[in-house]
């Protein structure tokens, strides 16, 4: 049942990935927090990992690796399924340029781990279990927005209210709170749609990611290992309207055939192992990150392409920064809600984030070019990265998340 005025320190609308990591954040420094979701109630911790691969993955970093470590959930995801890989192939489908990257080039014992979201969010759960000080409110619609003698009010759906000095918003990438709270965003068409599915290869993935740039879009394949089977992969394919529909449509033979031909047969026959199912892509990027009372978090703030698998990787980096000002500010006595705390935050991460968000962009436009020059320009490019050893490593440790001056809880 939803009280009728709950007061706590901190109010997180969004239980995802990023906002449960919040939630762990403060909750295991003694914050008092409520963290509110539409959804019926937590993730089945019974079929989180088990069985088929869930169609939402994400590519963690090994700097969220250490966040996760440090909550104290990422063995809890290891029980459960996450798949290493220790080597990236990137390459030009239209051309011959080619780069590929290795963890041991990196100086690093992975690249990252591709991990089904429903994993992370399961293992954060549990972990929220033991944190008294946190209250979870499911199936919770906010319906309204109020900024009242320096505390925040949301209004419910169903009833009642809860009230606090902060209201963090992890709702996603069309963020209601966002909306209520009068942020606009900048918003860039991409003009491409992204179809995912999971598949399963006649050969093994070998721990590595694979990403062609093809003339509609790139396409990756990213490794999972079910059950000791190292032949399944997590298909992202960012391609047009028209050929994504086309590619829904298909039969799953077909799908296979076309996936196939898409990597260039590097992983011999493909088979889908779960229906496809495709979602347009929007890059956004608020143009504030704060306003008195409100902090945005994640894709609520920022949602980006995923051809480098950064989304989720900026998310956690977002909640990492935030958790560290905010109990910095408690530390010092200041209010959580406090305006020019509350813009350390906002200065710490939107400038990275916009560098990510244009680069992605620029990745985009520069690989869905057919003009004879640009596409000669990016093969030389390309292999020129190949060959230019500290470009490379300084490529794979942003890659890795190792950007700027990382909160202490990533380091």
């Amino acid at each position: 049942m939803t009280p009728e005025a709950a007061e706590s320190d901190v109010i997180i609308v969004g239980a995802g990935m990023v906002g449960t990591a919040l939630a762990c954040l403060l909750g295991q420094a003694g914050v008092s927090v409520s963290l509110v979701d539409a959804r019926s109630g937590p993730v089945e911790a019974d079929t989180a990992g088990r069985g088929a691969a869930d169609r939402r993955v994400s590519a963690l970093t090994p700097v969220s690796q250490r966040l996760l470590e440090g909550l104290g959930v990422w063995e809890r995801m290891q029980k459960r399924r996450v798949t290493p890989y220790h080597h990236m192939q990137v390459w030009d489908g239209e051309g011959s340029g080619e780069v590929s990257f290795s963890a041991d080039q990196a100086g690093l014992p992975v690249l990252g781990h591709i991990v089904e979201n429903d994993v992370v969010v399961a293992a954060l759960e549990a972990r929220l279990s033991e944190l008294p000080s946190v209250q979870c409110h499911f199936a919770a619609r906010v319906a309204g927005l109020e900024r009242r003698s320096g505390a925040s009010a949301l209004t419910l759906e169903e009833g009642g209210s809860l009230v606090a000095p902060l209201v963090v918003a992890a709702d996603g990438a069309r963020s209601p709170l966002r909306e209520l709270a009068g942020i606009a965003t900048q918003c860039g068409e991409t003009g491409q749609v992204a179809v995912v599915t999971s598949v399963r290869c006649e050969r093994p993935h070998g721990g590595v990611a694979r990403q062609a740039f093809l003339a509609d879009g790139p396409l990756a394949f990213l490794p999972l290992t079910l059950q000791g089977d190292a032949r399944h992969c997590s298909i992202v394919w960012s391609t047009s309207p028209a050929h994504a529909e086309h590619l829904v449509a298909l039969s799953p033979q077909a799908l296979g055939a076309e996936l196939e031909a898409g990597i260039g047969g590097h992983l011999g026959a493909v088979t889908p192992t779960d229906r496809a199912v495709s979602f347009p892509l929007t890059q956004r990027h608020a143009e504030r990150y704060t306003q008195p009372g409100l902090a945005l978090v994640g894709d609520a703030a920022h949602s980006i392409h995923p051809l480098a698998g950064q989304g989720a990787n900026l998310g956690l980096m977002d909640v990492a920064v935030l958790a560290e000002e905010l109990l910095t500010a408690r530390r010092r006595g200041l209010a959580l809600s406090d305006e020019a705390w509350l813009a350390r935050y906002a200065r710490r991460r939107r400038g990275d984030n916009a560098v990510m968000l244009r680069l992605m962009d620029a990745f985009r436009v520069l690989f869905g070019t057919r003009q004879p020059a640009l596409t000669l320009a990016r093969n030389l490019g390309l292999s020129s990265v190949d060959r230019l050893g500290p470009l490379k490593r300084l490529l794979m440790q942003q890659a890795a998340g190792r950007r700027g001056r990382l909160p202490a809880s990533c380091r």
